[in-house]
This record gives C-alpha cells, sequence and structure tokens, in this order.
C-alpha cells in the first residue's frame, strides 16, 4: 500500500500563504513557520501530519502529496479549510 509522510501549513489567505512560501524560500524554518502561523493543530508538531496512504487527505492534498516530489515546497493549495504550503518528506 503507498504512503507518504508530509509537513503543512493552513492559513486563510492565499496572500498570507505566499507571504510564508517566501519567508520559508528565503530561509525560515518551515517547523518554525508553521509553529508561529499554521491554523491547523498540526502546526504544534512544524506542521507534520505523520505518515498516511491515499484517500485519507482531502482530494487537493492528495493529489499534490502522491504527484508532486518529495523534499519541494508546493503551495498554496486550496481546500475546504483554507490554503495550505505542503512538503512531501516521504513516500514509499
Amino acid at each position: 500500500m503507498a504512503w507518504a509522510t508530509a509537513r503543512h501549513i493552513l492559513v486563510n489567505s492565499e496572500a498570507e500563504c505566499n507571504a510564508l512560501k517566501a519567508e520559508i524560500k528565503n530561509g525560515a524554518s518551515f517547523a518554525e513557520v508553521a509553529a508561529d502561523n499554521s491554523l491547523c493543530p498540526s502546526g504544534r508538531k512544524g506542521g507534520d501530519l505523520g505518515r498516511f496512504s491515499p484517500g485519507q487527505m482531502v482530494k487537493e492534498f492528495d493529489t499534490a502529496v502522491f504527484n508532486g516530489d518529495v523534499g519541494v515546497l508546493y503551495g498554496p493549495i486550496k481546500t475546504q479549510f483554507g490554503y495550505h504550503l505542503l512538503e512531501v518528506t516521504s513516500r514509499g
């Protein structure tokens, strides 16, 4: 069975998501940005979502996780919950 691990940051607006993405691309720690800004409880763990299988996340998120490259920062990804920055940390 396929699986992945990922971390994400959830915010309310595309503009905020883009601003945080720029911070991370300029050297800010993903985990610290997640802890300071994410609306998801996973922010307390640096955005870590742990290990999950296809179909366990909302469609837009699932598509990005299981089709994107490992270690790349993706986003903004819009879902029913808001806007996400996403990094796939491993996949198998």
